[in-house]
């Protein structure tokens, strides 16, 4: 295990590092510059700016500068938010778009399996056809039509949460579901299918000879083989949340890194893309490790070699 988690550390730092290349020469390739709205600047004080940014410098010299320093952790100053380090921006904005996620992953999770769980175990009952129709139609929805549904329902319609904000726990619910419902109507799919090919093999008949109760078979004996199919698509799920938080954070105007990325892509903001991107990739990359590892916990006969 430790052999393969060392592979996996060197295998990240190497993606993040070609992330980082790709993203600092695109970003110099796109038309624009961080400074061309500032329009009514003399060119004199436009040329202090850009030397102060090392913008004068040759593109070799500015990206061997930005990664010498990002390897120590400095992602050098944010080019649209003056007298703000990209690093003092993330450290507010990560812990609100990391609560998000988290409570658009849980509450995905809770809902795809106990909606899946329920399919497998009443198949071909109204039980089962009422949870995956629903299912279906939360795939089917993108998360930024939800969005603006539950605006209209829940806070015009039946006022029950505000619409936008980040200072109080109700502004969560509205952004979390609306990232959790497409990937709770997956995660329903999947736990039934994975329920179905455990509960009739025969360690499964073998539990219920013995005259253990349902909710036993199922909880100790069937979910672990039947989350299987669920815990594969934990990191892509983790991606998507992680990529659709960039519009609902747009939506419900929250301080959080997919709204800084946004607004720095359209600002030309160099320096806080690259963060942002790094931040972004280096959490996918951290949840599939999660994800593989879980692997070896749930099904023994997983070995990493």
């Amino acid at each position: 295990m430790w052999r393969f988690l060392l592979r996996r550390l060197a295998w990240t730092g190497l993606m993040l590092w070609l992330v980082a290349t790709a993203t600092f020469f695109l970003m110099r390739l796109a038309p624009g510059g961080p400074f061309d709205k500032e329009r009514s600047v003399p060119p004199e004080i436009l040329e202090n700016l850009r030397r102060s940014y090392h913008l004068d410098q040759p593109l070799w010299k500015q990206y061997s500068m930005w990664i010498g320093k990002a390897i120590k952790g400095n992602l050098g100053p944010s080019m649209s938010f003056r007298n703000h380090t990209v690093n003092d921006i993330l450290r507010q904005a990560l812990p609100v778009s990391a609560a998000l996620g988290l409570f658009a992953l849980i509450m995905s999770l809770l809902l795809g399996i106990v909606a899946g769980v329920i399919g497998a175990i009443r198949q071909n009952q109204w039980w089962d056809y009422g949870s995956m129709s629903v299912a279906l139609i939360g795939i089917s929805i993108p998360n930024f039509i939800l969005a603006l549904v539950m605006i209209q329902l829940f806070v015009f319609a039946i006022p029950l949460f505000p619409p936008s904000g980040w200072s109080r726990f109700s502004h969560v619910w509205l952004p979390g579901m609306a990232l959790a419902l497409p990937f709770a109507g997956r995660f329903a799919r999947l736990t039934r299918s994975g329920m179905l090919d455990v509960i009739h093999q025969d360690y499964i008949r073998t539990a219920r000879a013995k005259g253990l109760s349902e909710w036993v078979v199922v909880t100790r004996h069937a979910l672990r083989g039947g989350l299987l199919p669920t815990v594969s698509f934990l990191g892509p799920a983790a991606a998507g949340i992680l990529t659709g938080s960039l519009v609902i954070e747009q939506i419900f105007a929250i301080p959080g890194v997919g709204r800084h990325f946004v607004k720095a892509a359209f600002d030309r903001d160099y320096t806080l893309v690259m963060g942002t991107t790094l931040v972004y990739f280096g959490l996918l990359a951290v949840f599939n490790l999660l994800v593989d590892v879980a692997y070896a916990y749930l099904d023994p006969r997983i070995r990493y070699q």
